[in-house]
C-alpha cells in the first residue's frame, strides 16, 4: 500500500487563528489513536497576502486507512464519521474555511 498525504489548505480570518490551531490539535490527537496515521505537519504562512494562511499535511499509511477514519463522514449531512467526529473539512467553525485534498507521492527527490 502507498502512503497518501492529505493537504488541507485553511483560510483563517484575522482573530480566529487560535481557534483554528486548537481545532486542528484536537483532530490530530484523535488521528494519532487510529490505525494508519503516520504524521502531521502544520504550517503558518509568512506571506500575509496568501489566501490560505495555514496548511496542514496529514500522512496516512494508505488511502484505505484514511477512508476508514476520516472520509466516511462526507457521506452524511452532519459530516460525522463512525466515532461521531466531524470530518476535518467540516469540523472548523465558520468563518474558517478548509479546502481538503488527497495526494499520492509521484516524485520524492
Amino acid at each position: 500500500m502507498q502512503q497518501i498525504s492529505v493537504i488541507n489548505s485553511i483560510e483563517v480570518p484575522e482573530g480566529f487563528e487560535e481557534k483554528a490551531i486548537k481545532v486542528r490539535d484536537i483532530y490530530i490527537e484523535y488521528f494519532k489513536t487510529k490505525p494508519g496515521f503516520v504524521s502531521s505537519t502544520f504550517y503558518r504562512t509568512i506571506n500575509k497576502e496568501n489566501k490560505f494562511n495555514f496548511i496542514n499535511i496529514v500522512v496516512w499509511d494508505s488511502y484505505e486507512s484514511f477512508q476508514a477514519v476520516v472520509n466516511s463522514g462526507f457521506a452524511n449531512e452532519e459530516g460525522l464519521n463512525a466515532d461521531h467526529m466531524k470530518v476535518l473539512g467540516k469540523g472548523f467553525p465558520p468563518p474558517i474555511k478548509v479546502s481538503p485534498g488527497q495526494f499520492e507521492i509521484i516524485r520524492n527527490d
